[in-house]
């Protein structure tokens, strides 16, 4: 399969490395999301998540809105929407998606990093879901990506978020290999402690960043949110870990994030 060659590094845009860059400009992409999650529990439990916190209507960003599914749910309910994505093609999927359905939104091509294109406090609600913050390459550039969040939120708004557990890979051998391999990194102050390498839906060597507990919290609080709600969720099955107190912190496979301006 061929694929567009990326630009050279200095030309990239900040927290993109080569294979996120052919992940944005792969419109095939875009076409077949919704073939390729379908049935995913963890969009069932992300959407049922959302909808039971978000409930009074306000302006609300969808930060890496891919091809839309949370976009054209909260439209549908009466919510202004802006979607962002760097995918040219993926914001051109929910645009035919949202006239389709007889949806108003807005689409906005733009890093995440930098959103100089929003004022500040614009939005009421900002999601960035299906671990969208872990795709973006570098802890400086997620913390950008996390302050310009916070900067568009109005007082009192309120951010949701989804990040992976880097303790998730515990449960395999191929990932308890990877996890010696990155405790090697910790003890050696060697960069990208956490940032996994795969194949991704034909992409070689996409890159997403897997959290511990602890550094997930120091991101989200230095950009200036509160955290009021954690859900610690299964790996597998997507839902509430059980006694999600004790040990959470290994046990979930990852969390969606609740947290205020």
């Amino acid at each position: 399969m061929k694929y567009l060659t990326p630009p050279p590094a200095w030309r990239l845009p900040e927290g993109v490395n080569p294979s996120l860059w052919q992940y944005a400009n792969t419109p095939r992409l875009a076409t077949e999301e919704d073939e390729y999650f379908e049935g995913h529990p963890l969009f069932r439990f992300d959407s049922e998540a959302l909808k039971t916190r978000f409930i009074e209507p306000g302006p609300l960003v969808d930060l890496g809105c891919g091809a839309g599914r949370h976009s054209l749910q909260f439209a549908g309910r009466g919510f202004p929407v802006a979607a962002v994505d760097l995918s040219a093609a993926m914001l051109g999927e929910l645009a035919r998606k949202a006239d389709a359905a007889g949806l108003r939104l807005d689409t906005v091509q733009a890093n995440l990093c930098r959103l100089g294109c929003f004022p500040d406090a614009t939005f009421t609600y900002s999601i960035s879901m299906f671990s969208t913050l872990g795709m973006i390459r570098g802890r400086e550039s997620r913390r950008k990506a996390l302050a310009e969040a916070h900067r568009i939120l109005r007082p009192g708004g309120r951010l949701a978020l989804h990040a992976h557990n880097i303790w998730l890979n515990l449960k395999d051998p191929q990932g308890r290999f990877w996890l010696m391999g990155q405790g090697m990194k910790w003890l050696t102050g060697r960069p990208g402690f956490g940032d996994r390498k795969m194949t991704y839906r034909g992409i070689a060597d996409m890159e997403v960043h897997l959290f511990t507990w602890g550094e997930l919290v120091r991101d989200i609080r230095s950009a200036g949110f509160r955290i009021d709600e954690v859900l610690p969720i299964d790996a597998i099955r997507a839902e509430p870990i059980a006694v999600p107190w004790l040990g959470q912190s290994v046990r979930a496979g990852g969390w969606i994030v609740f947290a205020s301006r």
